[in-house]
């Protein structure tokens, strides 16, 4: 007799298409069988060890979150009830060009310290790998939701050129395609890149092609976060299409946003960019989070010539004082390229999180605002705070347009990514709510999405995208990684004023047939393991 059936749900598969009330039987991880219509239909109705009353629940397949920073929380954190209960069962890792595999000794030490207030500095975490593939063996040993990973440019840069803005040579160019194919081998499936941060944003576009070209040959896929999302905006997003297609490389356009003041309004000529390539043949998607605010490093918003050199060099440019000053000049009067081109505007910044629990007083206030109490410049107060916590802030940057967020969400090529950084006393709502906030606010609130549109968007369009054959929809064969939700009652707990506070109306998710949340609490299951790219 097969494991569970989970009895008179609605179910939507993923498709797209209208939902259908079914018994849905899963055994060994998979599900084994479909019966539509059961009780109406008189038929024998299948049995199982277990039966589930779905009545008046939806049953979806897994959450495929495209754009996840979990990269040391699903090691430390075997609970990881943030994205579990959302109703995640699959994260993508190595974003933003920048993570913790490939690596030597050197460069772990290195990226541990320049993405801290992403991840955390790690003490707390057995670095026990130096590749891909290893890292990718240490999630087998079982982590509460499945991740895949993409190679991360940056990272790749570090090991092979180090953090000089400079072109790399034919050598370093060489070894640099060596590690990405490595990468791909072992199991990634694809790579990322941080266009604005450093190494990665010291890449020019010959030499992003050329990886490109090794990430194509294996199947995978460029998920670049590009050179702005502000100023600049439109331009960069042309020059990742247009290397993509000389690369032949299937693109993924990360956090797809039009943000700041210059792009209130725009997203119509973001997307009429993006439907003219499609139709010209090009291979393109792009995922979004359900909020206007971004979040990011505090570090990140320092012009790249100032980050040359990695942590260690950073801090020693902001103890100068004339470095300091030219410094606040690019950020403040040109438009530094790390906060896009766009002069910071401090009333914009808030301080989401810091290394050091003796700088709290700064963590929900705004820079601006800890620079009144102060009675200092903003400035002054912002680097100050980068030299104390050695660049560990965290940010919220409230540089979001709501019409720009409902018109890309809506796009034919549109899948969700969180961008949820897990860290900081006061982290993005994002982090604990993208998916429910999509179903309650966006669906059933506000109808910018039918369910089943919405459904299709975290399911199915991601699946296609990471090429797993076997999930994404809610079909005989394929892994039971499930949700049961309540479509009256889904909705995001987290806000920005209690930002860790779990979703409510997900009562049960899944992962490889197993209750990861049951009756809505977290269970001890760690079912999740590493997802490797599919071979062609």
């Amino acid at each position: 007799m097969e494991e569970l059936v989970i009895r008179d749900a609605d179910v939507v598969d993923g498709s797209g298409d209208h939902s259908y009330r079914a018994d849905v039987v899963v055994d060994g991880g998979r599900i084994v069988s479909i019966v539509k219509e059961a009780a109406d239909a008189g038929c024998q109705r299948p049995k199982a060890r277990r039966e589930l009353d779905a009545e008046g629940l939806v049953l979806a397949p897994g959450f495929i979150d495209m754009h996840a920073h979990s990269d040391l929380a699903l090691l430390r954190d075997p609970d990881h009830s943030a994205k579990a209960a959302q109703g995640v069962t699959l994260e993508v890792l190595g974003q933003d060009g920048l993570s913790y595999a490939p690596v030597d000794d050197r460069t772990l030490g290195e990226v541990r310290r320049a993405i801290a207030g992403w991840n955390g500095p790690g003490d707390d975490v057995d670095f026990d790998w130096r590749s891909v593939g290893e890292y990718l063996d240490r999630l087998d040993g079982g982590i509460a939701v499945n991740a895949a990973y993409l190679v991360p440019q940056g990272t790749v840069r570090a090991l092979a050129v180090g953090w000089e803005d400079r072109r790399a040579t034919p050598e370093e160019l060489d070894r640099m395609r060596q590690l990405v194919a490595e990468g791909m081998e072992q199991g990634a499936v694809g790579m990322s890149s941080g266009l604005t941060y450093t190494p990665g944003m010291y890449a020019g576009d010959a030499e992003l092609t050329e990886l490109c070209r090794v990430v194509a040959s294996y199947g995978g896929y460029y998920c670049p976060h590009h050179r702005s999302y502000g100023a600049g905006a439109l331009q960069a997003y042309e020059e990742m299409v247009a290397l993509t297609r000389e690369a032949d490389c299937p693109l993924h356009l990360a956090h797809a946003t039009m943000n700041f003041g210059v792009n209130k309004g725009r997203a119509p000529e973001l997307l009429s960019l993006l439907d003219d390539a499609l139709d010209a043949g090009a291979d393109i998607t792009l995922d979004t989070y359900p909020y206007t605010p971004g979040c990011t490093t505090l570090v990140a918003l320092l012009p790249g010539w100032a980050s040359e050199g990695g942590p260690e060099e950073i801090l020693r440019r902001l103890a100068d004082d004339g470095t300091a000053e030219r410094i606040r000049h690019h950020m403040e009067v040109t438009g530094s390229d790390g906060c896009h081109g766009v002069p910071v505007e401090w009333e914009t910044i808030e301080i989401s999180g810091v290394g050091d629990p003796a700088l709290g007083e700064y963590v929900g206030r705004t820079v601006l605002e800890s620079a009144r109490v102060r009675g200092e410049s903003p400035w002054v107060v912002a680097r100050e705070l980068l030299l104390k916590d050695r660049l560990a802030p965290t940010i919220l940057q409230h540089v979001g347009h709501e019409e720009n967020v409902r018109a890309i969400m809506r796009h034919r090529v549109h899948t969700g990514g969180s961008d949820g950084i897990l860290q900081g006393a006061k982290p993005h709502p994002r982090a604990y709510g993208t998916f429910p906030h999509y179903l309650g606010h966006y669906v059933r609130e506000l109808g910018v999405l039918s369910l089943e549109e919405c459904v299709a968007h975290l399911t199915s369009r991601p699946a296609a995208r990471l090429r797993l054959p076997d999930r994404g929809l809610v079909r005989e064969g394929y892994k039971a990684d499930l949700v049961l939700l309540d479509p009256r009652t889904v909705a995001a707990g987290s806000t920005f004023a209690e930002p860790r506070t779990l979703p409510t109306g997900i009562p049960y998710v899944l992962v490889d047939g197993r209750f990861v949340i049951e009756d809505g609490r977290r269970t001890d299951v760690l079912a999740g393991r590493a997802v490797r790219r599919t071979p062609r």
